[in-house]
């Protein structure tokens, strides 16, 4: 048996913090008891805040972010609908197949990995369906197989640019809680997320944020929905209830995350992770490798996809610094398998974790045979935190 903890840096599950756990500490209590809607009612609407939102309604199924996609295109889109969308990675591929399964006509832009939403190209099609046969534009907002962060405003402007009906539905999985998001400002219609990342809590709730405009949309669409449906949702969370058995201690947990996120700021949680994550770029520049991130416009605060040198198997640096070194890492998704491993740099994260995890690293790549000076990731990341010390919160994130 290792002594210590084990050091978990893959980008979700993310790291749980002893508050939240004790929050989610509780006995089995009755979901249809007349005081649980003291928990339900302040939590549907402060969560609101989280995703930047002031109208609408927040969804909370039990499930995963998968869970909340399919709830997305179930509850406002037909058979046939047309979707506009982009491929770059391994996520954004999954919700487009999702698309495809549901009997939606699927506008599916292959971009290379390592890039992130074509926007220029969103506003082409735009511009060119003067009949508005595109009723949805789907973007990945941080796309974490390849470490790659899309701007979801500018997919606004191009809409709004081209004068196009289309709702915008956002996959901020991996960005809500971490990355700036804006719902209201850049007229998201819906976006999904879930519990395990920037929350800091176990995968189990997965949040669909939906806006007035995409909840009228229920009376129109006709793909099929039972478990997924706003309508049942709506109906007995008016009142603090759900139509079936909520993720009760998940839901405490939630109530504890939200306090814990708005306790720190949540300005000073996007730019903690900023910080952090710029910390583990330099780390990278230094060991002479590259992300799979072209251009620092597509970096990640949230997650840093690393490109392994060539005749090199990522595979073996995170199978190598589990076992020998008690660290997980992520792996390689799909097109870039063995090609990447991934850090992930969110939730509840501070320098000295982040560092525990370069240090891992340069341990591992050194073992392996990779030409890496001792150190010298961690010394550029360490001196950037020590110069970046006076600009950050005074909130700080602790283990």
């Amino acid at each position: 048996m290792r002594a210590g903890y084990h050091a978990l840096f893959i980008p979700g599950p993310t790291n749980l913090p002893e508050r939240l756990r004790t929050a989610m500490f509780v006995p089995s209590e009755d979901q249809r008891s007349p005081d649980f809607p003291k928990l339900t009612v302040p939590l549907f609407n402060d969560i609101k805040r989280i995703f930047k939102m002031s109208s609408g309604h927040v969804f909370l199924y039990p499930g995963s972010g998968t869970g909340g996609w399919e709830a997305a295109l179930t509850n406002t889109l037909s058979p046939g609908d047309k979707v506009l969308t982009s491929v770059f990675g391994q996520f954004s591929h999954l919700w487009a197949d999702m698309c495809r399964r549901h009997g939606l006509n699927l506008d599916a832009i292959e971009v290379p990995w390592g890039e992130g939403v074509p926007v220029e190209t969103y506003a082409e099609r735009l511009a060119a369906d003067k009949n508005h046969e595109i009723k949805a534009v789907l973007v990945c907002h941080n796309e974490t197989a390849t470490g790659v962060t899309s701007d979801v405003a500018a997919v606004r402007k191009a809409l709004d640019a081209a004068g196009h009906p289309a709702m915008l539905m956002v996959d901020g999985v991996s960005s809500i809680a971490s990355i700036d998001f804006r719902m209201d400002e850049w007229g998201v219609d819906i976006c999904v997320s879930g519990t395990q990342k920037g929350f800091m809590l176990p995968t189990g709730l997965s949040i669909v944020a939906a806006s007035d405009r995409a909840i009228g949309e229920t009376t129109r669409a006709k793909l099929p929905r039972t478990y997924f449906s706003f309508e049942d949702m709506l109906k007995l969370n008016k009142d603090g209830y759900f139509p079936y058995t909520p993720a009760t201690p998940l839901l405490h947990g939630l109530r504890a995350s939200i306090d814990l996120l708005e306790e720190e700021g949540l300005e000073n949680v996007f730019a903690r992770h900023h910080r952090i994550a710029e910390g583990v770029r330099k780390a990278v520049d230094a060991w002479g490798l590259k992300l799979c991130a072209r251009e620092p416009k597509w970096h990640s605060d949230t997650v840093s996809a690393i490109l392994v040198p060539e005749g090199f198997d990522a595979g073996k640096v995170v199978s190598h610094a589990y076992h020998r070194y008690g660290l997980s890492l992520g792996a390689g998704l799909s097109k870039v398998a063995g090609k990447v491993f991934r850090i992930g740099h969110l939730g509840w994260m501070n320098e000295l974790m982040i560092m525990q995890a370069l240090a891992g690293v340069e341990m591992t790549m050194r073992d392996l045979g990779m030409q890496v000076e001792a150190g010298v990731g961690v010394a550029a990341a360490e001196e950037h935190y020590r110069r970046s010390a006076a600009g950050a919160s005074s909130t700080r994130a602790a283990a």
